[in-house]
């Protein structure tokens, strides 16, 4: 167990670190390209630029008669690229794929022209022989070029959602279906059971004839009661569990006073309850009970035969709290959330499901919360459980 345990974290570890490799190098390649994408549109700017200087100087000198509309059209309607032509007094001469809002706006065009002077540097366009006249390119990122940029990280973004989809869903099926194997076990063992307890209570009555110390037969049939309650809680695993306004202190007392007559000679048991005024909560009388037994039980595991459990109802406005408290040997701190996991256990024995199933009886079934409230190595814990408290009746 503990062997494919270390395989599957392995595992699970594995694909994370592929599914990064994945994204880095995906972000690496598409990083690549964007910077050759930027570097040609820039060398495209650059001979835009020395195309418009040699024309001009042609013009000048007379060697044509007027600019070749060539270079116009090749530097505004066949490229993507966005740019803004200015003078040396930057008054706009000509632009490209830039709104006209943008242009006809002072402010709107200012910051547009430094926009572009922080993605690239700008390009001046010399006249003649002389640096009294010149023309400035501003030009920024095409739209392919931004698409590059910022597709690594869509795609790296989809990656994560799919993973995180795809766990969701394997972890939503693993534990329905861990639910069906524990609902199916809760009621086959309460269908098991059913046969010996109708046996055992025939038995008891044989034994109400006979010549024996009925006090003694009282006793077994208190135990007998008490698994066929059992057997009614493993029975309810997974129906439909109505709850109903009950007094808590004679729920809790109920518990409480089966357990006295079982605890070992060293173990004293105290319950404040049935001194107190009676409040009430919405509870399965028998789920809950199965709770509180369950607290207790752990309780006595942690003394170890020797010390005290004290059991304490209080409430306030709107809630009621049950305190399982024992001077036991305690919790280390960094196990208080992983002692209600499934499985997890710190004794040799069992399966480690009573705090896992008292979890889900409190929170999924009553609404309510259960936690250690309190634990001190060589000291004790405190377990509490905190329902709505209910004032009708």
């Amino acid at each position: 167990m503990k062997l494919r345990k270390i395989l599957s974290f392995r595992n699970r570890v594995a694909v994370i670190v592929a599914g990064a490799l994945l994204g880095a190098l995906s972000l690496l390649y598409t990083n690549q390209l964007a910077f050759r994408l930027k570097e040609k549109e820039q060398h495209d700017v650059a001979l835009w630029a020395h195309a418009m200087e040699q024309l001009n100087r042609d013009v000048l000198s007379g060697t044509i008669q007027t600019q070749d509309p060539l270079v116009d059209d090749l530097i505004s309607s066949n490229n993507n690229i966005p740019f803004i032509i200015t003078n040396e007094n930057l008054e706009v001469i000509s632009s490209h794929l830039i709104p006209e809002r943008i242009i006809g706006h002072p402010d709107l065009l200012r910051r547009q022209i430094e926009r572009f002077t922080a993605e690239n540097t700008p390009r001046q366009v010399r006249f003649g022989w002389t640096n009294r006249h010149y023309h400035i390119i501003f030009y920024g990122k095409s739209a392919l070029l931004k698409s590059l940029f910022y597709y690594p990280y869509v795609q790296i973004l989809v990656i994560v959602l799919f993973v995180l989809i795809g766990f969701i869903a394997f972890r939503s099926s693993k534990d329905d279906e861990q639910n069906r194997v524990w609902i199916g076990l809760a009621k086959e063992t309460a269908h098991q059971l059913g046969t010996p307890t109708s046996s055992l209570l025939g038995w008891i009555e044989y034994l109400r004839t006979q010549p024996i110390d009925q006090s003694a037969v009282e006793e077994m049939n208190k135990d007998l009661a008490h698994l066929m309650k059992i057997v009614d809680r493993f029975s309810k695993i997974g129906s439909e569990t109505p709850l109903t306004v009950a007094n808590i202190n004679e729920a809790v007392g109920e518990s409480v006073l089966y357990f006295r007559k079982r605890i070992p000679r060293n173990v004293t048991l105290d319950y404040n309850g049935l001194a107190i005024a009676p409040v009430q909560a919405e509870i399965n009388t028998a789920l809950f009970e199965w709770v509180v037994e369950n607290l207790m039980k752990n309780a006595l595991d942690a003394l170890q035969g020797h010390g005290a459990i004290d059991v304490r109802v209080s409430s306030d406005e709107k809630h009621v709290m049950i305190d399982v408290r024992d001077t036991g040997k305690g919790i280390p701190k960094g196990n208080w959330k992983r002692i209600f996991e499934p499985g997890f256990t710190t004794k040799t024995r069992g399966w480690g499901l009573g705090l896992s199933l008292s979890r889900r009886i409190v929170e999924e079934y009553h609404q309510g919360k259960i936690a250690v409230l309190e634990s001190e190595i060589g000291k004790g814990t405190t377990f509490r459980i905190t329902l709505k408290r209910s004032y009708e009746g």
